[in-house]
């Protein structure tokens, strides 16, 4: 857990104006359709900060902000990723090809999206569908 939060300034600053718009907007599609706790974290090796969507200890997702680029991490189970292989024509082919190149772990499939702008969130939003339904109304 991070002791200091970035402000709004520190994350402009970090990721770039239109990155944190884009940060915003899918922070804001997320939270309309999800009730879940956040938590900030250290990034890790490759990141700066890791903004956690999580409830009852599982976690939905994670944004990850560094200089001037933040990434969005959907992690898929095997019967996560049968659901995604039965669709996956649904989905535009930068997707499937970030599907197709994560690593599988033990504990899943790590799918690690760049996020430049909101052309993917659609998609975004489809697979956090299939990792959990919305409980939002």
């Amino acid at each position: 857990m991070l002791e200091h939060i970035p402000s709004q300034e520190e994350m402009v600053s970090l990721i770039g104006k239109p990155s944190y718009q884009a940060w915003l907007e899918l922070c804001k599609k997320i939270e309309e359709t999800y009730d879940m706790e956040t938590q900030w974290n250290k990034g890790g090796k490759a990141w700066k900060y890791e903004y956690k969507y999580r409830r009852g200890g599982k976690t939905l997702c994670a944004l990850y902000a560094r200089e001037d680029c933040f990434g969005f991490m959907v992690i898929f189970g095997k019967a996560e990723r049968g659901k995604f292989e039965e669709e996956r024509q649904a989905y535009s082919p930068q997707v499937q090809k970030v599907y197709d190149d994560a690593t599988t772990y033990h504990d899943g499939k790590w799918m690690m999206f760049i996020i430049k702008d909101e052309t993917l969130f659609e998609d975004m939003m489809r697979l956090l569908m299939i990792k959990r339904r919305p409980n939002r109304k």
